[in-house]
C-alpha cells in the first residue's frame, strides 16, 4: 500500500512569504533606529531645558528627578513621532532597495504593486496599533506621572494665573468652581465657588483654602468663608460665615480636575470623550477638546498613509549617491505632516471648524497625494 505523500506547497507561496518577512524586518529595523534617533535628540534636549529648574532656592527637584521627568516624557514624544519615523524609516529601506537593485528582484519574484502595497499596508497595521497605545494608555499614564513628580518636588500642579475652572449645573442652581492649583496628594487648593440661581444672578460665593475629594459624590472644603447674597422684598442684604469644613455635594471628579489642569494632549480617548460630555452638559464650549478628541482617533490612522506615500520611492531609478535626497525629502514630508497636523488644530479652534474635519484634514491630505504618487509613478509607468 502506498501512502499519499502530502501535497507541498506551491512555490509561490513561499516566495511571497520570504519576500514579505524580508520586508518588514527591513522596514521594522529602519523604523527603530530612526525612532531611537528622534528619542535619544528630543531626551537631551528635554533635559537641557530642565537644567534650568535644578537646584533652585526651596526646591527639591534636582538631577534625579529631572532626568525622571524626562524620561517619563518620551512616551508622548514617541505617539508624536511614530507616523514620522515610519515614513522615513520606509522611505530609506524602499529607495535602499531601488538603489540597490534588489527591488527589481522582487518585481521579478512576484512581488507586484498592490502585492507590495498590501504587504505594506498590512505592516502599516501595526504602526497604528502601536501607535494608538502609545497615545491612549502609555503616553497619558507617564504624563501623569511626570506630573506628579515635578509637583512633588517643585510644588503644585497649575495652569494659567487662576487656575482651572469648571461648570456644573444642579436643578436650578449654577455653580462655577475656580480650582487654583491640585497637589499630588490630591488635595484641591485655593478654591473658589459661584452660585447663581434660576435667573442667572449671584446668589452665593464660597472660598475655601483646600478641598478633599470624597467617597461620595461630594467635596470635603476646608477653612470656608461663605457669602451668600439675598435680595427678598427689595432689601439686598449679605449674610457672612466661617466653617472650619462644609460639604459641597458635585459630579465634578478628580480626573475632570486635572484635565481641566493638563494639556488635552495628555488624556487618553475615553477620558476626553467623557470630559466633553460633562462640558456639553453645562453648557461649556469643548471645541478644543472635540478637536483633540478626534485627533486622537485620526493620528494613528495616518501611518497607513505614510507608508503609501513611501512605496513609490522604490519605482524611482537613483544614481550614485542620490539616495540622500529622497530621504531628506521624506524627513520634510514628515516635519510638514507635523506642522500640518498642528497648525489645523488652532486654526479649526479659531475659526470654529467642524472637529472631526479639522481632525482628519492633513490625514486627508497626505492621502490623496500618496495615492496620486502611487498612480503616477508604480501603476502608469
Amino acid at each position: 500500500m502506498v501512502l499519499a505523500q502530502p501535497a507541498a506547497p506551491p512555490r509561490t507561496d513561499i516566495r511571497v512569504k520570504t519576500i514579505r518577512r524580508f520586508l518588514y524586518a527591513e522596514v521594522l529595523k529602519a523604523v527603530a533606529f530612526v525612532t531611537l534617533g528622534f528619542l535619544a535628540l528630543f531626551f537631551f534636549f528635554d533635559f537641557v531645558d530642565e537644567l534650568r529648574y535644578i537646584g533652585r532656592a526651596n526646591s527639591e527637584y534636582q538631577l534625579p528627578q529631572a532626568l525622571a521627568f524626562v524620561a517619563l516624557s518620551m512616551p508622548g514624544h514617541l505617539y508624536e513621532l511614530l507616523p514620522i519615523t515610519v515614513l522615513i524609516g520606509t522611505i530609506f529601506v524602499m529607495a535602499r532597495l531601488a538603489q540597490s537593485s534588489e527591488f527589481t528582484i522582487l518585481r521579478t519574484s512576484g512581488l507586484g504593486p498592490w502585492r507590495a502595497l498590501g504587504t505594506l499596508l498590512s505592516l502599516g497595521l501595526v504602526f497604528v496599533l502601536l501607535t494608538f497605545a502609545a497615545g491612549d494608555y502609555a503616553a497619558p499614564a507617564a504624563d501623569r506621572a511626570a506630573q506628579l513628580i515635578k509637583a512633588r518636588y517643585k510644588g503644585q500642579i497649575t495652569v494659567g494665573q487662576t487656575g482651572a475652572w469648571l461648570r456644573e449645573r444642579q436643578d436650578d442652581i449654577a455653580y462655577a468652581a475656580n480650582v487654583r492649583a491640585l497637589r499630588p496628594d490630591g488635595t484641591l487648593q485655593g478654591i473658589r465657588i459661584f452660585e447663581f440661581d434660576r435667573r442667572g444672578f449671584l446668589s452665593a460665593h464660597t472660598e475655601a483654602r483646600s478641598a478633599q475629594f470624597g467617597p461620595d459624590a461630594a467635596w470635603t472644603l476646608q477653612d470656608v468663608q461663605r457669602s451668600e447674597f439675598h435680595t427678598q422684598d427689595g432689601q439686598p442684604r449679605i449674610e457672612r460665615s466661617s466653617e472650619a469644613t462644609r460639604i459641597w455635594p458635585t459630579q465634578i471628579t478628580a480626573e475632570m480636575v486635572a484635565a481641566a489642569l493638563l494639556k488635552p494632549d495628555s488624556m487618553s480617548t475615553l477620558d476626553l470623550f467623557e470630559y466633553i460630555r460633562h462640558l456639553d452638559a453645562n453648557g461649556q464650549a469643548a471645541q478644543r477638546y472635540e478637536i483633540q478628541f478626534w485627533r486622537k482617533v485620526f493620528y494613528p490612522i495616518s501611518c497607513l498613509v505614510m507608508v503609501v506615500l513611501a512605496l513609490p520611492f522604490a519605482y524611482l531609478h537613483f544614481r550614485s549617491g542620490g539616495i540622500a535626497t529622497y530621504v531628506f525629502g521624506g524627513v520634510m514630508a514628515g516635519v510638514s505632516f507635523f506642522l500640518l497636523n498642528n497648525v489645523f488644530g488652532y486654526i479649526g479652534n479659531l475659526q470654529n471648524w467642524l472637529p472631526w474635519l479639522t481632525a482628519a484634514a492633513p490625514g486627508m491630505i497626505y492621502s490623496v497625494l500618496s495615492l496620486a504618487a502611487f498612480s503616477w509613478l508604480v501603476l502608469r509607468r
